[in-house]
């Protein structure tokens, strides 16, 4: 069971180039990543909206990838492709059904 979901709610017209980058991510990280799993979803109610979230096992693995070098460049590059910073919740799961 997760300890640790981190949701990323962005804005962006560029979700392909995006998804594109995220594979090239995950194709060069490899077993490297330490989330356990990641969704990106689409907002039905507002187009153009995409929610990803993140499960880590703990807080701490979470920062780790937070502060890893290989996180903030991709996270640049994210940046670029946004209409706009995004907002971040930061989430201990207290319960899982």
């Amino acid at each position: 069971m997760p300890g640790f979901v981190q949701i990323m709610e962005i804005k962006t017209s560029r979700i392909d180039e995006l998804e594109a980058l995220v594979k090239k991510m995950q194709e060069e990280r490899g077993d490297s990543l330490l989330s356990t799993r990641a969704v990106l979803t689409a907002d039905r109610d507002r187009p153009g909206y995409y929610v990803n979230i993140i499960e880590f096992n703990s807080y701490e693995e979470a920062m780790k990838n937070s502060n890893d070098p290989a996180t903030s460049e991709f996270a640049k590059e994210m940046g670029a492709l946004l209409e706009g910073p995004p907002k971040f919740y930061n989430l201990d799961v207290r319960q899982e059904m």
